[in-house]
């Protein structure tokens, strides 16, 4: 039995590219996890080869099977679907109002400007991994991506039976899919870090399940839920998931980085998690 399975966020086909399969792709990524908790945990102190990771639930390839494809990197060259996610992600971003008579194109071109501005390189990049793999997970209700990407992660936590359960960025979406979809799955402690879950138009509004009332909830097998946002990470709108969630025991603010603001490096690494971890880590 594992004590932590992870589930990794956007921008991570790149280990498939260079593992050549799913599973290399995720043990690279696990002990990557490995060290980044460790610094966390250990105030940086030099990694010594603790296993903390029992695996990182690795769906990113999938996204590649599903239209929209790849993104390319530039905003203004998008397929359409993930010009709708940033069309929609912007509203709420506030960077670049629309002005009358102004093209979809005309827009995107302004707020690539705002955000390298605004946050630097970082946040451009960001973008053009955020919208196109947001787009292709949710291309359709059922679509085969989003269907096989719950799976593996249901698979994972099955598989290793974890007390914890942490989940970044687009990861955390899976995650909260996952564990609707499959009711007899517990964890302990689900963490969500840098979560887009509350994003309406982009996310929230398109879960399943559905939210009702215009609130989600906590997935049946979790018993405690919390929620973790740097307060300048630009995929965590609203920061707060209480805001949106019944059953979020606690939402955290932190303060990693302003111009790379969203990596799980920064977000395990930062401490944040391990009064949260700690008591399952046993000695």
């Amino acid at each position: 039995m594992a004590t932590i399975v992870g589930v990794h966020g956007i921008g991570k086909y790149r280990y498939f590219e260079a593992a050549g399969s799913a599973a290399g792709a995720a043990e690279v990524m696990r002990g990557k996890w490995d060290r980044y908790l460790h610094a966390g945990l250990t105030r940086g102190a030099p990694y010594d080869g603790r296993s903390y990771v029992g695996e990182v639930a690795y769906y990113a390839h999938l996204l590649r099977d599903q239209v929209p494809a790849a993104a390319k990197r530039d905003l203004r060259k998008m397929d359409a679907a993930s010009q709708l996610v940033l069309a929609d992600w912007m509203k709420q971003l506030g960077g670049a109002g629309s002005v009358a008579g102004e093209t979809l194109t005309g827009l995107i071109h302004r707020f690539a400007g705002w955000l390298l501005l605004k946050l630097g390189p970082h946040a451009k990049d960001f973008a053009e991994d955020f919208c196109p793999e947001v787009a292709a997970y949710f291309a359709g209700g059922r679509a085969a991506a989003r269907v096989r990407a719950r799976d593996v992660v249901a698979d994972a936590v099955r598989r290793h039976r974890p007390k914890v359960l942490i989940a970044h960025s687009l990861g955390s979406v899976v995650a909260y899919e996952a564990l609707c979809a499959h009711p007899e799955l517990s964890v302990e402690l689900f963490v969500t870090l840098g979560s887009p879950l509350g994003m309406r138009g982009v996310v929230f509004d398109r879960l399943q399940p559905l939210p009702v009332a215009d609130r989600g909830t906590r997935p049946p097998g979790v018993r405690r839920w919390v929620n973790i946002a740097d307060k300048d990470d630009i995929a965590a709108i609203p920061g707060a998931l209480r805001s949106r969630f019944n059953g979020v025991e606690l939402d955290q603010k932190v303060n990693i980085d302003w111009a790379d603001f969203h990596t799980v490096r920064n977000y395990l690494g930062c401490g944040a998690l391990n009064d949260h971890v700690r008591p399952f880590l046993g000695a």
